[in-house]
C-alpha cells in the first residue's frame, strides 16, 4: 500500500473519530462545564467562532491583497509597446533583408 494511501485512510478514520466525538459533546454532553458553561454550548460557541474566524480570514486576505497589489497596466498602454516592438522586428527583418542576410526560400 502506498504512503499516500495510508495516509488518506489516517485522515478519514480521524474524521469519522472527531464527526462522532462532536456529535456526542453537543446532543448527548457530559455534566461538566468549561470555563462555566455547559460542555455543549462551550463547543457550538467554539465552532462559530473558528468558522467566522475562517470566514473573516479569507476575506481579510482578500482586502490586503487587493489593497496592496498594483493596478495592471490599462490595454492602451500595452498595445502601444507592442506595436513599438513589432515596429522595431519589422524594421529589423527590413535591415536583414537589404544586406542579403534573409534566408533563401525553399520553393
Amino acid at each position: 500500500m502506498g504512503r499516500d494511501q495510508v495516509i488518506g485512510g489516517l485522515i478519514a478514520v480521524i474524521s469519522v473519530i472527531v464527526i462522532v466525538v462532536y456529535g456526542y459533546l453537543v446532543f448527548l454532553p457530559p455534566d461538566i462545564s468549561i470555563f462555566g458553561m455547559p460542555v455543549d454550548i462551550f463547543i457550538l460557541k467554539l465552532t462559530g467562532f473558528v468558522a467566522v474566524l475562517g470566514v473573516f480570514g479569507i476575506l481579510s486576505w482578500i482586502g490586503y491583497t487587493l489593497a496592496t497589489t498594483p493596478p495592471p497596466k490599462p490595454i492602451e498602454e500595452i498595445e502601444k509597446e507592442l506595436e513599438e516592438e513589432l515596429k522595431k522586428l519589422e524594421k529589423e527583418v527590413a535591415e536583414e533583408e537589404g544586406e542579403g542576410k534573409a534566408t533563401p526560400s525553399k520553393e
